[in-house]
């Protein structure tokens, strides 16, 4: 499992023309899911999420995790963060997870986060997305299990 999660003031999630999510201060979260993950990958980075302290404290250091700053928080599916790019021009996603499996574990995921209670948003799984941010910092951080 791996998660590009930035740290954002603003999110925008649009299929087809429509805003599906939006959201403010928190993070915006790419995840993405190998052949190998499992759920206990998904528990374990659900809470390094929730507590990784990314956001300032009152001193401009990152001392806060996203729970303590009541932030929003977008979760978008990516199998892209699973491509290989060694050998040719056109991306490979063989270690990515079958989308049967993905969504699966991605639904998972997101309803772990829920248990926080802070808001949580989400993208459209397996469809085209646009996605818009502003990213804090930029603070963008690659978290794996």
């Amino acid at each position: 499992m791996k998660i590009i999660a930035q740290r954002v003031s603003t999110s925008k999630v649009i299929v087809n023309g429509v805003i599906i999510s939006d959201l403010g201060y928190g993070l915006l979260l790419y995840v993405g899911f190998s052949k190998t993950d499992t759920m206990k990958d998904v528990e374990f980075l659900a809470d390094r999420i929730l507590n990784l302290r990314i956001f300032e404290d009152e001193t401009g250091k990152m001392n806060l995790s996203v729970n303590e700053v009541n932030g929003q928080i977008n979760i978008i599916s990516q199998f892209t963060l699973y491509a290989d790019t060694k050998k040719g021009r056109r991306p490979g996603f063989s270690d990515a997870m079958e989308p049967e499996k993905a969504k699966e574990l991605y639904e998972y995921f997101i309803k772990l986060l829920k248990f926080s209670k802070l808001i949580v948003g989400e993208g459209s799984f397996g469809d085209f997305m646009k996605i818009e941010s502003t990213n804090e910092g930029p603070a963008t951080f690659i978290l794996e299990k």
